[in-house]
């Protein structure tokens, strides 16, 4: 606590040393360092900032040891009166690069217990596996709905290509294109895939299966190989069972809801819309008193190919009672998506989606 990570790092190598299960305890501490340490940038300024103070006075003199120390103090002195704090020259010399990660200072651990870092170890050893994957096809069994809705909007929130079939009913079967499956091997893409892992352990029924294709370093060709899992297969979730906003505009929509008068009751949980061939699930449900309701769909900021599939769907449910938000950002046009026969109103925004262009249409 207090030290660079730096420091810390150095400590967990000696740790390490020479022993064969190394890449245990780096695994471990890797988990430890990236989920429940935090590491702040401790400066009187901004890196970028005190830097810019430090050399353009340092750039009136030349350069010698006294000169040095002439220029930390004088700095020292002026972010002192500023600051109205007493900035000492050391402050200076340790926040002038604080912003590399090896100079951000341990401030925090909040230390689990051994079981809960143990699951997240054996989880991540899963979720590696899917860096390599080229496509993922998950089998969600007869469940609960609300355990549906949370596995979609996760899908949806990691921002997953995939294609859902079934219903609620009988279950689902989700087909999601991996990394290696796009133009060029995505690390980011691949790293959304093993968020997704998590949030398929609090569906109470599944089932996995993922081609994997590596490459083989000794011939320099790919291998294709066959990974599966299933709900018996004791991994915990260290995800709360809860579900998160899709995205800032939607949690900035709903707090100013929340603060309108309105007879209108804005709710998180919605219905699964069903589609052939596919399911929808709107981000929010607008239920009147009197019975009247309408679903909310932010259309806000996405690739082309899935406004393309997310029109698509619109169209195959037909709808009567949906309503599509619409970033005026978006160039549908470019996208190769068109508004003709959209069985839905629609609502344009700019920077945020505001409640009173939505009462607008709907009262």
């Amino acid at each position: 606590m207090g030290q660079t990570q730096g420091i810390l790092e150095r400590q967990l190598t000696d740790f390490e040393g020479n022993t064969t299960d190394y890449r245990i305890k780096r695994g471990l501490a890797y988990i430890l360092k990236s989920s429940f340490c935090t590491f702040e940038i401790i400066s009187p300024l901004e890196p970028i900032a005190l830097r810019n103070r430090v050399f353009s006075l340092a750039a009136k003199s030349t350069y010698n040891r006294h000169n040095t120390q002439e220029i930390l103090n004088k700095l020292a002195n002026e972010l002192s009166q500023e600051l109205q704090q007493e900035i000492l020259p050391t402050h200076i010399q340790t926040g002038l690069y604080a912003d590399i990660s090896q100079n951000k200072i341990l401030t925090s651990f909040e230390a689990p217990k051994p079981e809960d870092l143990l699951h997240r170890y054996n989880l991540s050893q899963v979720q590696g596996i899917f860096y390599k994957a080229t496509q993922l096809t998950l089998n969600a069994y007869r469940n609960v709905p609300g355990e549906y809705k949370l596995l979609f909007r996760y899908l949806k929130l990691f921002q997953l290509m995939a294609y859902i079939e079934g219903d609620a009913d009988q279950g689902f079967t989700i087909t999601v294109d991996g990394p290696t499956s796009l133009f060029s091997p995505s690390t980011r893409y691949g790293l959304a895939i093993a968020k997704l892992i998590p949030a398929l352990l609090h569906v109470t029924k599944w089932s996995l299966s993922a081609i994997l294709q590596t490459r083989d370093w000794e011939t320099n060709s790919w291998k294709t190989g066959r990974f599966t899992l299933n709900s018996e297969c004791g991994l915990v979730s260290h995800y709360p069972p809860g579900k998160p906003y899709d995205s800032m505009l939607e949690k900035s929509f709903a707090n100013k809801w929340d603060s309108l008068k309105s007879r209108w009751v804005l709710e998180r949980e919605v219905d699964l819309i069903p589609i052939p061939g596919s399911v929808m699930i709107p981000d929010f449900r607008l239920v009147h008193p009197d019975g009247r309701i309408y679903l909310l769909e932010i259309v806000g900021y996405w690739r082309p190919e899935y406004l393309q599939k997310k029109f698509a769907q619109v169209r195959k449910a037909n709808s009567d009672n949906l309503i599509l938000a619409i970033s005026e950002r978006l160039n549908l046009e470019k996208a190769g998506v068109k508004l003709d026969n959209i069985p839905a109103k629609i609502i344009w925004f700019k920077e945020k989606l505001l409640p009173k262009s939505v009462l607008a249409i709907i009262d």
